[in-house]
């Protein structure tokens, strides 16, 4: 079953990492990402850009309307996400606390919905 784990990050937590910090989160995202690709659940993963660099688009008369800057302002933002084939729930959130943003923020784990072919 195909998970997404969004992750969600809080920039005041990041902008207090220190560069050997920061080294160890991206060593750990290249572990995790080498472990699943070892065990064949590995789908996909992408980082966002910031929230300062989104575009809101809405239609609204007919009329499309975009809007620059996030949805809402919020503390934390969706910052990125990792999708992995595994056999149930269990694994991905196991797969979602190796995700090194876990501990200061949080990580969503959603399940995709099966849709039926044709």
């Amino acid at each position: 079953m195909k998970y997404m784990l969004l992750i969600h990050l809080n920039p005041k937590a990041n902008a207090e990492l220190t560069e050997e910090q920061q080294a160890a989160v991206g060593a750990a995202h290249e572990k995790l990402i080498g472990l699943t690709h070892e065990s064949g659940e590995f789908v996909t993963m992408q980082p966002l850009a910031e929230p300062a660099q989104t575009t809101v688009v809405r239609v609204r008369d007919g009329k499309t309307v975009p809007s620059d800057g996030p949805l809402v302002e919020a503390e934390e933002f969706f910052g990125g996400y990792y999708v992995f084939d595994v056999a149930g729930k269990e694994r991905a959130v196991e797969l979602a606390a190796m995700i090194p943003d876990a501990q200061w923020s949080a990580v969503e784990v959603r399940p995709f919905l099966e849709m039926p072919e044709g």
